[in-house]
């Protein structure tokens, strides 16, 4: 309908008596009531909208390509339902949250769960996982797995979900990645989300392969491109990759140079961490710590920082790059046989300060390297006080040490030191077990915080962990805790009202274990 005619010209005179009142304006009914306002506008609403001529039927899309994967259980399939509908538990007053789960937490595990089971997310309820999604991207690596081709189907249709065509491989399937023409066209000619997605394909079918295809268009590829392409050889790292690492060095981008440096340092027969063990070495040992004089071009080729950080001096912060580039075996022999926990118990330098730098990078070239032996060293025993550590009293540090070692090891480690020291300090260390928390370790939390609620300690500043229990804890922990839900005399000292707190909080703990207990029974297999 033209914006000329006559049913326009008296649609606009209606939006004018609806702004300056009726008494200025035309308006039908007696006197120009309201009433008789609204009457009229909702007649020309009407009319316009049954003048509007139809848009051209466009072509229907092509069928969503079929998803080979099962649909979980019925019963799993309304739980998800459930939580994405869901907004979790109450709010009282104060911030506290009630005692009901918090089903937004939950909703992560389910996806997690379902992942592992192999299944795909039911039709109806994808639109609602993709908003999911868009709404919290931690959600996106399991949600877009489950919404599977499907999702990404409904994603090329609504600029909404976008999101999730940049999550993926562009919503198209990958070649065969033993079709070496397939392979070179889509690496030539895709978007960049579809050739990561292909270099991972190829990295997991034949690592040596992936920087074999990066190097043919290397040359022309953009500096941030070159950096995530680079990046993605963490994974399947090995010697076969140090020709290709070792060009990168020459890069024209410091951060790319950057990169290869630190991924040739994780691999201890590199050349560059035997040229990184010389320099270490001429710095370090048992007569004390001498640290370079000046940052050469050498040093900077190989990826050392020339300007340090504000607050650090300069020698400190080139030794502790060489440090940590070094391989650790190759500090045995400089030490006349020790091993990494005499090493670290060696007051080396202690006058001149050097000893914690050295530490520090010892720790870091621990993570690196991935080597358990000297991370037990540098944590040393759970049971001594934190700032008394070996190797470092930061938790952030220590929580990285941990990740090196095996999980029953970790877990048995943060078991002991949440008995020696409780969980004010134990948050970062908990956030790197395996979950579920279960044997000793779910022992030592449920302990620990029985124990601070006994004490009447304040409340609140345990949420944090109660938060991290409630979606970590082994569900069977549920029986012990049961005892733990009802209030309890508050003592003297303890602040107002923590123990209705504490018996809530134990509640809601007790509550989502047993609804993390249900869902995975949901979800498992007929």
């Amino acid at each position: 309908m033209g914006e000329g005619d006559e049913g326009y010209g008296e649609w606009q005179e209606l939006v004018g008596a609806a702004l300056l009142g009726t008494d200025r304006r035309r308006g039908g009914g007696p006197a120009g009531s309201p009433e008789a306002l609204l009457d009229a506008a909702a007649v020309h609403a009407v009319r316009r909208r049954a003048g509007l001529r139809p848009a051209g039927a466009r072509p229907r899309p092509e069928p969503a390509p079929r998803d080979p994967r099962p649909v979980p259980p019925e019963a799993a399939g309304h739980r998800l339902a459930q939580l994405l509908a869901g907004r979790g538990g109450p709010v009282n007053g104060g911030g506290r949250r009630g005692s009901a789960p918090d089903l937004t937490e939950l909703l992560p595990q389910w996806l997690a769960a379902a992942g592992r089971h192999g299944y795909r997310a039911p039709d109806a309820l994808v639109p609602a996982l993709l908003d999911a999604a868009r709404a919290r991207s931690d959600l996106r690596p399991h949600a877009l797995a489950l919404a599977g081709t499907r999702g990404l189907w409904l994603a090329r249709m609504n600029p909404d979900w976008r999101f999730a065509l940049r999550g993926g491989a562009g919503g198209g399937e990958l070649p065969d990645v033993t079709d070496p023409s397939a392979v070179e066209r889509l690496w030539e000619e895709g978007l960049f989300a579809e050739r990561v997605a292909l270099l991972g394909a190829v990295r997991a079918h034949e690592p040596a392969a992936a920087p074999r295809l990066l190097a043919t268009t290397w040359a022309s590829e953009r500096a941030e491109d070159r950096l995530m392409f680079l990046d993605s050889l963490r994974s399947g790292l090995s010697m076969e990759d140090e020709s290709f690492l070792e060009a990168a060095l020459g890069d024209r981008s410091r951060n790319v140079r950057a990169t290869a440096a630190e991924l040739l340092s994780a691999l201890p027969q590199s050349a560059l961490a035997g040229r990184m063990a010389e320099r270490a070495l001429a710095c370090v040992g048992p007569e004390g710590v001498t640290p370079p004089a000046e940052c050469d071009a050498g040093m900077l080729r190989d990826g050392v920082v020339k300007r340090p950080p504000a607050g650090r001096g300069e020698r400190a912060w080139w030794l502790g790059q060489l440090v940590e580039a070094a391989p650790l075996s190759c500090w045995r022999e400089r030490f006349g046989g020790l091993g990494p926990a005499e090493m670290v118990a060696l007051p080396v330098a202690a006058a001149e300060g050097w000893t914690e730098e050295l530490h520090a990078a010892w720790c870091r070239a621990a993570v690196r390297q991935r080597d358990p032996e000297w991370s037990r060293a540098l944590l040393g025993p759970a049971s001594a006080p934190p700032a008394a550590g070996p190797g470092t009293a930061s938790l952030a540090e220590r929580a990285k040490l941990l990740e090196t070692l095996p999980d029953a090891e970790r877990a048995a480690w943060v078991a002991e030191f949440i008995r020696a020291h409780g969980l004010s300090e134990a948050f970062q260390l908990l956030g790197v077990c395996v979950v579920p928390w279960a044997g000793a370790l779910g022992r030592a939390v449920v302990d620990a915080l029985d124990i601070a609620r006994e004490a009447g300690s304040y409340p609140w500043s345990f949420s944090g962990v109660m938060g991290l229990a409630e979606r970590c804890l082994d569900p069977a922990e549920a029986v012990r805790l049961e005892a733990l839900t009802a209030a309890a005399e508050e003592p003297p000292d303890a602040s107002p009202g923590a123990a209705a707190y504490w018996a809530e909080a134990f509640q809601r703990l007790v509550a989502t274990l047993r609804l993390r207990a249900a869902m995975l029974s949901e979800l498992a297999p007929a």
